[in-house]
């Protein structure tokens, strides 16, 4: 809902510091942690991943990983919200959002074979 009303900039201070890959708080918050932790990623991957088609918005891989990333966080799990492109022949490129947490996939799975991953949210 938040990006129906406010820009992607004002939103994405909500959504943690933005790093390269490369950054060690992405591994961190990414690896697996309790077995609590991990069942709670996979039930909200699942949950969010449900609702998305009775949304009244469009509600596609950016979306689905913003509101799993809050619901977790919610929980006080940590999370990390990758962000990737690739080319394409019918525009300049695709774009895609994916998430981890808890050593688990939350959303955004499988990532396109040519996705390069460009940033993330930690």
């Amino acid at each position: 809902m938040l990006l129906l009303v406010l820009p992607f900039s004002r939103v994405a201070r909500r959504l943690g510091d933005f790093v390269t890959p490369a950054d060690p708080r992405v591994a961190q918050r990414a690896a697996a942690t309790t077995p609590d932790q991990a069942a709670t990623a996979r039930t909200i991957g699942w949950a969010v991943r449900s609702a998305a088609p009775f949304m009244p918005f469009r509600s596609v891989c950016l979306q689905q990983a913003m509101a799993a990333h809050a619901m977790l966080r919610r929980r006080g799990i940590a999370s990390v919200m990758h962000f990737g492109a690739s080319p394409n022949d019918k525009r300049a490129i695709d774009a895609h959002a994916w998430l981890d947490a808890a050593g688990v996939k939350v959303t955004g799975y499988p990532i396109p074979r040519d996705m390069g991953e460009i940033a993330c949210f930690v």
